[in-house]
């Protein structure tokens, strides 16, 4: 097995020490903010995560107010960051942390990875950071370094290779500042060691113990499997509209988007003719929004937007209700996927 140069740990760490970014979970790092974020930021760039955390943190400051909020006010605190069964695996988490562990998370890491929604990563994350407790948290970032230092063309996907990496790393853990070591593996993949385009080797300050980067291969690495394409699902989506309000349906509570809330649609695309037909009215009620695409991890929608104005007394379309324009942007969660759509109700 290869292994990781020795001096890495403090080159990272001085230049960590130096460069690292500002980020509210690293400015007051208690177990309870680092869960959070680690978990937030699974599917989620950091630069879009911050408003998310803050705002998430100030509604739900703790393990007990957590294992204690409505599945619908959850939700609405994680709008718009998508992959909703991290923010049901938190509740679920926090809900055994009260039950077995007094409201407090543990500082083992074994126990971590018991807990909905943790991996090896994410407990070596939390474990690392929070606890001091030696072990690795090997990511993506991670992942890619590894493979540049080494100038090693497996796939970085593979379960096998992960695990290799992943012993790599823990053979080279400092004894102390075991959390910022890791921290500074990661910050050098978000910001020198960069997944696309043209990594910034010249302010890497490893380079020069960088194969991949000697053999001139470091844009071509890491290699990973090719994804399978994505099945393409075409809809129309409808802004009901009666006078101050907008119907709504509820997505069912397993599958995707589960128990989530948007607007009533149609399997696939219609003209704004046919779409005055259905609800018998003047082609001058409907109005085109626009096509809109939102993809997902294996389904991409591509759909087309009408907002209809309908008479106070119209019947509710199947299965939906309506509800103050209003109280659909303060107490319904939205699903991005309809970021497009809501717009036209601002």
């Amino acid at each position: 097995m290869q292994q990781l140069p020795a001096t890495l740990p403090q080159l990272l760490l001085r230049w960590y020490d130096n460069n690292r970014r500002r980020l509210p979970w690293r400015e007051d790092p208690s177990p309870y903010r680092t869960w959070i974020s680690e978990v937030m930021l699974q599917q989620t760039r950091v630069e879009a995560g911050i408003a998310y955390f803050e705002r998430f943190t100030d509604a739900l400051p703790d393990i007990a107010a957590l294992a204690a909020v409505e599945e619908q006010l959850l939700l609405k605190l994680w709008e718009g960051l998508g992959y909703y069964s991290r923010a049901r695996n938190l509740k679920k988490a926090a809900g055994i942390l009260m039950e077995q562990y007094r409201g407090q998370l543990p500082a083992d890491f074994e126990a971590l990875k018991t807990l909905p929604g943790l991996g090896e990563y994410s407990a070596g994350a939390i474990a690392s950071i929070a606890f001091d407790i030696r072990v690795p948290a090997v990511d993506g970032n991670v992942l890619r370094v590894a493979a540049r230092l080494l100038d090693d063309d497996r796939n970085i996907e593979d379960a096998a290779v992960k695990r290799e990496f992943r012993q790599m790393v823990w053979e080279i853990l400092p004894q102390q500042r075991v959390g910022d070591f890791n921290q500074s593996l990661m910050e050098l993949g978000a910001l020198i060691c960069l997944p696309t385009g043209r990594p910034l080797c010249e302010s890497c300050p490893v380079a020069e113990l960088c194969r991949a980067r000697a053999a001139g291969r470091q844009q071509s690495l890491p290699t990973r499997q090719k994804k399978a394409g994505r099945r393409r699902e075409h809809k129309t989506v409808l802004l009901l509209c009666r006078p101050g309000e907008v119907q709504i349906t509820q997505r069912p509570a397993r599958g995707l988007l589960a128990s989530l809330w948007e607007f009533p649609t149609l399997p696939g695309q219609h003209t704004a003719a046919e779409v005055a037909e259905l609800f018998s009215v003047p082609l001058s009620a409907v109005t085109a929004l626009g096509p809109a695409t939102h993809i997902f991890t294996h389904i991409e929608w591509q759909m087309e937007g009408y907002r209809v104005e309908l008479p106070a007394n119209a019947p509710l379309f199947s299965g939906c209700l309506s509800v103050p324009v209003g109280e659909l942007f303060s107490s319904y969660p939205i699903p991005s996927a309809y970021a497009a759509y809501l717009k036209a109700l601002r």
